[in-house]
């Protein structure tokens, strides 16, 4: 199968073109590594049924002949990250909408008809109380001023676009909402809270808790999710349909930090710092979200083979291990510098 990644750089698309090659899959990544890094795509990027274009969704040439070419399309590409999105909220809404239209009309005119899976988020609940989450919900929004909601609702406005492609065009389209999914090669430097918890815990570093902590996530391993948006994407009775992904399982941030705590055997404090301290801009953030996988569980059977526990546990090692290296370098260059 020919498979086109967009955003496949990033930390779920990398992981999305790992899962695919290993099945003997071709495939194709674009990317303009404004928050992906080829570091992601190093172990297979001298794969021969791999191949990497550097280049912006918006204007990339190339991108009718490789969706001519491909027999599915995940689209990720995207701007994200509270962090992004109060940054640059404009970004954000321009790329993410017209990045997804314009994969949607490109593929639109393609005769070979693709598989195509948009990446949506849990975000699109918006001040939903609910819980679980069902995808029938309501979605509520209050309008406060706050830019802190351009990214949830470029989302919304991509689902829509998928729908109408789909009931308007007859594609094969559908669209996922992601739930916190976490594991190798995420980063914390957007605001991504389970990798920023575990680098501080490994280093011996003040934990930091956004907010009062007692917010609840649920956490889904990556190895997991790409595994459901293969099935998903794969399965013809999905299309123009909203699904979501992720773990049922619920907990608070302060219980995620002291879980980090016991798994890594770390002493590291625990201090709570205030929204406006971490992202310069006080707001209302969701205080509970946990997905129903009902949907998903009846159009695949999935169900998911990691737990939180060892996500962890597989983190902590593979942090430990390169700071080991780092350290291991910074005194080969002390020796010779001596």
């Amino acid at each position: 199968m020919h498979v086109f990644i967009t955003g496949g750089a990033g930390f779920i698309g990398s992981h999305l073109s790992e899962y695919h090659l290993a099945k003997g899959d071709q495939v194709h990544v674009v990317d303009n590594l404004s928050t992906g890094s080829l570091d992601n795509l190093h172990p297979f990027l001298d794969c021969p049924g791999f191949h990497f274009h550097h280049a912006d969704i918006l204007v990339w040439p190339e991108l009718k002949t490789v969706v001519a070419w491909a027999d599915r399309i995940y689209h990720l590409a995207a701007i994200v990250g509270v962090k992004r999105v109060l940054e640059d909220p404009i970004l954000v809404m321009s790329t993410n909408i017209a990045g997804t239209e314009r994969v949607l009309r490109t593929a639109r005119e393609n005769q070979r008809h693709p598989q195509v899976l948009l990446a949506s988020s849990s975000e699109v609940y918006g001040f939903n109380t609910a819980s679980p989450y069902r995808e029938q919900d309501c979605l509520i929004f209050a309008y406060n001023g706050s830019l802190r909601w351009s990214y949830s609702l470029s989302k919304l406005a991509d689902e829509y676009l998928g729908l109408a492609y789909h009931c308007g065009q007859g594609m094969d389209v559908r669209s996922v909402r992601l739930f916190n999914t976490v594991g190798p090669r995420q980063l914390g430097r957007y605001g991504m809270v389970l990798p920023r918890f575990i680098r501080q815990a490994v280093r011996g570093e003040t934990i930091t808790v956004f907010g009062d902590g007692e917010q609840t996530r649920s956490f889904g391993d990556v190895r997991d999710t790409v595994a459901a948006l293969d099935l998903l994407a794969g399965n013809p009775a999905t299309a123009g349909e909203v699904i979501n992904v992720g773990s049922e399982r619920e907990i608070s941030i302060n219980a995620l930090a002291q879980l980090v705590l016991e798994r890594a055997a770390s002493n590291s404090p625990i201090d709570h710092i205030s929204y406006g301290e971490a992202y310069g801009e006080e707001f209302a953030d969701i205080r509970h979200r946990r997905p129903s996988l009902n949907k998903l569980r009846n159009y695949t059977g999935f169900e998911p083979r990691w737990t939180l526990e060892q996500t962890i546990d597989d983190l902590t090692a593979r942090e430990r291990e390169a700071l080991a290296v780092k350290s291991a370098r910074t005194d080969q260059h002390v020796m010779e510098e001596a």
